[in-house]
């Protein structure tokens, strides 16, 4: 029977964080993950590492400026895939006072005091106001986050975990587990049973599920909250963002995606995980959000792709779906001995935060290390001669557009992917959209993929631009012979 410090439950950013946390302790971990890393909540996200201007309205101070100070960490650690955003903000009749917002933002400045991030100050480039209707160039503020490709966050703080000895074990159900004396013994869908000093159940939207399965005497409550977002035709040029007064209250989102916009998100409440599809009525709410404010008018038959996902927030009681609160709980059992710590909500933005912090309360003592050390590729920075090296020598042969993607994807992990090639040919197999054999290799051997999905859409992104034919290849050379 193999023993650990730490099982834990949940591949998504939690659990992932979770995992990095406790490894860096050097404790022993293994992480179950019933489907692929990142596969729900996690990879649905508005891809934003922010502090939550929104928040302000719900007095949520210490939430934004926690989540203000965890923006910088994750500028410093991992930026390659955390960039910074300038977002546009603009004004009308009908929406909250002009003096209202700007206060606001001079408070969202002040708690993020000794950031790297440019300060919020009011706007009058044409660039940010020709592509809004007359009425909603009345008057407009700037100001920065940033943003993340969410389902990477997750995979190079899975990846932090496996470097530092912990075992991710994804495809892989928790079935059972019971209290043996001061520890756990559990039951895997692989056939395993393995012992435990303590359980962490970062499930997700599944949390309480686990939780019922686990402890029988728990009085938490969760709420499921569904996140729906829309891909369209780009809206506008240039690499700035919008954030979108609703006459609802509610703000929506519309970021720059490629040669596309992002558009979300809408909070409806659902009764099961499973309910993570969009509606009609969800799309319609989004286009209308969007034609509010833009000259360019967006049809439902526009949407080129959407995804939603379920967040599973802490029930404090709020009536609202938008007024309940992002700031996590951590629950923690140890009766009679066999430590359950289950996880209630959280923000992509402050897992770190609260890896650290559930790590700590299980009394695992030793310093994380998590706040300086990079994520996977994040030490670009830090070697910036040997970096510019590489990316001098791959300039000589690959594609402008492969080598940006690549970059912003792996940062100096980039030499892993490429190995010594020294040509296209020398990558391998192209599967279309850019997508080369060396780089699937890469991916299955470090970064826990499966199938072509997990490549797709989880690992790349680049389900948006390959054709079926394509993936279908993939998917049968992934299943083929080895």
């Amino acid at each position: 029977m193999d023993i650990y410090d730490l099982l834990i439950v949940g591949g998504g950013i939690n659990g992932a964080a979770i995992a990095r946390d406790a490894a860096m302790r050097g404790k022993t971990v293994l992480l179950v993950e019933k489907d692929d890393l990142a596969q729900h909540t996690s990879s649905a996200s508005s891809k934003l590492i922010h502090g939550g201007l929104r928040y302000l309205e719900y007095y949520e101070f210490r939430l934004v400026r926690e989540a203000l100070k965890e923006r910088e960490i994750l500028l410093r650690t991992a930026p390659h895939i955390v960039t910074p955003l300038r977002f546009v903000l603009p004004h009308g009749e009908g929406m909250r006072p002009w003096w209202m917002l700007r206060a606001g933002l001079r408070l969202y400045d002040l708690l993020a005091w000794g950031g790297s991030l440019p300060r919020s100050r009011s706007a009058k480039d044409g660039t940010f106001s020709s592509p809004l209707k007359p009425q909603a160039r009345a008057a407009l503020a700037t100001y920065w986050d940033a943003w993340v490709d969410d389902a990477r966050l997750v995979v190079l703080n899975a990846i932090a975990a496996a470097e530092q000895g912990a075992k991710i074990a994804t495809r892989t159900e928790l079935l059972s587990a019971q209290r043996v004396g001061e520890r756990w013994q559990a039951r895997l869908s692989d056939g395993r049973t393995i012992d435990a000093a303590a359980i962490v159940n970062a499930a997700g939207p599944w949390v309480a599920d686990v939780l019922g399965r686990l402890c029988e005497n728990s009085a938490s409550r969760v709420r499921l909250i569904k996140g729906s977002h829309i891909v369209v035709p780009r809206l506008y040029a240039g690499d700035h963002a919008y954030i979108l007064q609703q006459p609802d209250g509610r703000v929506i989102f519309v970021l720059p995606y490629g040669e596309r916009s992002l558009v979300g998100t809408t909070d409806i409440p659902v009764e099961r995980p499973e309910e993570a599809v969009i509606s009609a009525d969800e799309i319609a709410y989004l286009c209308a959000a969007v034609n509010l404010y833009f000259e360019r008018q967006t049809l439902p038959t526009d949407v080129i792709w959407s995804y939603s996902g379920v967040r599973s927030l802490y029930d404090d009681g709020a009536t609202a779906a938008q007024s309940v609160t992002r700031s996590y709980r951590l629950e923690l059992d140890d009766d009679p001995g066999a430590q359950l710590l289950s996880v209630f909500g959280g923000k992509i933005t402050t897992a770190r935060a609260l890896a650290e912090e559930a790590v700590g309360l299980l009394g695992m003592t030793g310093p994380s290390g998590t706040r300086h050390a990079f994520l996977p590729g994040g030490e670009m920075n830090a070697d910036r001669g040997g970096f510019e090296e590489l990316s001098a020598q791959l300039k000589l042969w690959m594609p402008e557009d492969l080598l940006d993607r690549l970059h912003r994807q792996y940062g100096a992990r980039l030499r892993d992917v490429v190995g010594n090639a020294s040509s296209l040919d020398g990558l391998g197999r192209h599967y279309g959209a850019g997508l080369y054999e060396a780089e699937v290799r890469y991916l299955r051997e470090r970064e826990f993929a499966q199938t072509a999905e997990d490549i797709l859409w989880r690992r790349t992104k680049l389900g948006l631009r390959m054709q079926k034919a394509d993936a279908d290849a993939l998917n049968a050379a992934l299943h083929g012979p080895s």
